[in-house]
């Protein structure tokens, strides 16, 4: 992986844009993945379904305990086994203590971000349980032991090359660049590992609380075994991945599948109501569902609330200039992109570990007009900026610049002064380099190190305005 997910900020984004491999696969993943997306929506009445998914996930939030609490119930109904978890590490707890009662040895993950955010693989893998990711992009980045860089294809930031490269070392097939070769030698792979696991760990795109069922949407047939050959299937889900009945499921399928792969519907709609019935030859011995908060409720009582509407389509990443210029490594985080820039900080323990996140973006709105829930991500971003002001987490020189220009601009006399002076200053500095300014000193340097800097005009707009009015008075 280019991209260090644990240093700071600014040299994760220098990585990411020192690197031309990854950014020419993954502007060419966003921008086929934008097309089939825009050719999607056409094809039906795009805006219509957008306001009524909203209009449900906003029901969902207003009526969320009623909800959770119809869902306990009917999973309780259909033999279903349900647990909650403040936090990540309550989760991990409770899938341990599963996996402990049924001497799990193997277990067999399909994709799912929740699982991501609160490090699931690590904390089985530290009591000897063996995991492996059976979904495509997750086992590919597993066997590099990498993170996913995107919500719905974490293999993103990957060049074909790349991954021959790395199944001819992991797999020990031969090196080809043949997708399909390469898929059939993960599928051999995988096929084994269903067999022998003892468990199976999926997401929740969404549950329907009416019926008690867990849905995941899927385009590979992993998410099926994972829910269906193990005897034990333990689901993860967020408080919010809800929707109140079967039709509104429907209509919340329609919205994801063509926001996030460009389909019309996906090719696996997978759902689990509970264990196996006796008559029924196929399905898990025991069925659990872990309900999860980790800081979701706190994003509700700081009035974040919006950003749980979100569907996990990643369409705001394919269309982000900056998530398509550095990929989803330089975030630092599970979620990258807008959506991660907004939920990252407010799901952390502390806003300030992810201060940088809602900086990284130009608020050009783009991911607004593509949600499928019409978030306005751009004014989350920005209360988030102004938060983490109050909090204190600016910079320092952020913090002393701010106080000088309020002081500078606290009378037209002392504003006007300060525009002199910087006039003056600047074009001092750019006589010496014969145009623009090459260099600045720190903090400034900055802005110099990646273009040049055009010194201030040196008549004020003021000046120029009363010259003006001087000469038609005279005329």
């Amino acid at each position: 992986m280019s991209v260090d997910v644990h240093a700071p900020f600014k040299k994760r984004v220098e990585q990411a844009l020192s690197d031309p491999a990854l950014g020419s696969a993954v502007e060419r993943a966003t921008r086929r993945m934008v097309a089939a997306r825009a050719a999607a929506m056409a094809a039906v009445d795009g805006e219509r379904l957008r306001n009524q998914t909203r209009q449900m996930k906003e029901y969902v939030l207003r009526h969320l305990p009623e909800l959770l609490e119809e869902l306990e119930r009917n999973v309780k109904a259909n033999g279903g086994h349900v647990h909650w978890a403040q936090d990540g590490e309550e989760a991990n707890r409770i899938v341990r203590e599963i996996a402990l009662q049924a001497s799990v040895k193997k277990v067999v993950k399909s994709k799912s971000m929740t699982t991501e955010e609160i490090h699931l693989n690590q904390a089985l893998e530290a009591t000897d349980i063996q995991v492996v990711e059976t979904d495509l992009g997750e086992y590919i980045i597993q066997l590099a032991g990498e993170l996913p860089s995107h919500i719905v294809a974490p293999v993103a930031h990957k060049r074909i090359e790349d991954i021959s490269e790395l199944f001819h070392e992991k797999l020990d097939i031969p090196s080809t660049l043949d997708p399909a070769a390469l898929c059939a030698a993960a599928r051999a792979a995988l096929r084994r590992e269903f067999f022998s696991a003892d468990m199976g760990i999926s997401g929740c795109n969404f549950a329907i609380a009416e019926t008690g069922t867990v849905c995941i949407v899927t385009n590979e047939g992993n998410g099926r075994m994972v829910t269906s050959l193990p005897r034990v299937h333990v689901a993860v889900m967020g408080i919010e991945k809800l929707v109140p009945t079967v039709e509104d499921a429907i209509l919340q399928l329609q919205a994801l599948t063509r926001s996030a792969t460009g389909q019309a519907l996906s090719v696996y709609v997978s759902m689990t109501s509970g264990p196996r019935r006796e008559d029924h030859p196929d399905g898990p011995d025991q069925f659990h569902l872990i309900i999860l908060d980790n800081g979701r409720t706190k994003m509700l009582e700081e009035d974040y609330g919006e950003a749980m509407l979100c569907l996990r389509c990643g369409a705001c990443l394919n269309i982000c200039p900056v998530y398509r210029t550095v990929g989803g490594h330089a975030y630092g985080s599970t979620y990258s992109g807008p959506i991660g820039a907004v939920i990252s900080p407010l799901l952390a323990p502390d806003k300030a570990q992810f201060k940088e996140l809602p900086h990284a973006s130009t608020l050009c709105s783009a991911c607004r007009d593509v949600c499928p829930v019409k978030i306005d991500l751009p004014r989350l971003l920005l209360d988030l900026r102004a938060d983490l002001v109050v909090e204190g987490a600016a910079p320092l020189p952020e913090k002393l610049a701010i106080r000088a220009f309020i002081k500078a601009a606290s009378s037209r006399e002392s504003f006007e002064r300060a525009g002199k002076l910087a006039s003056a200053a600047s074009n001092a500095l750019a006589s010496l380099s014969g145009g623009n300014i090459h260099f600045l000193p720190p903090p400034l340097n900055a802005w110099t190190q990646s273009r040049d800097f055009p010194p201030f005009a040196r008549t004020s707009f003021r000046e120029w305005w009363q010259e003006r009015m001087a000469l038609r008075q005279r005329d």
